[in-house]
């Protein structure tokens, strides 16, 4: 609870997690809006060689050491491997 203190001060976070349950021997796939294989590295498939997932998601509440959030593509039960404030002044790719 004491790594989460003022985490709130901001709506969004990243979270970093392990994709405990991914094919890690997978090197293409067809992502769901295209019906053509690509290199896993051209995708946001949870099976490839190193599963980190990557999310920004919404703050909806804290229970003491346990964060209640939303937009978060993950089982229970995922391990989360860092929380990271989001910042759009440093986040954000701006064209």
């Amino acid at each position: 609870a004491e790594g989460l203190k003022d985490v709130a001060e901001r709506p969004h976070l990243i979270i970093l997690y392990w994709l405990d349950r991914a094919d890690r021997g997978t090197l293409t796939a067809i992502p769901p809006h295209s019906k053509k294989e690509h290199g896993v590295f051209a995708t946001r498939s949870p099976d490839r060689p190193n599963p980190i997932g990557f999310a920004v998601i919404d703050i909806v509440g804290i229970d003491g050491n346990r964060l209640i959030v939303r937009g978060l593509d993950a089982f229970d039960g995922t391990p989360v491997l860092d929380i990271k404030p989001y910042s759009p002044e440093i986040d954000c790719v701006r064209e």
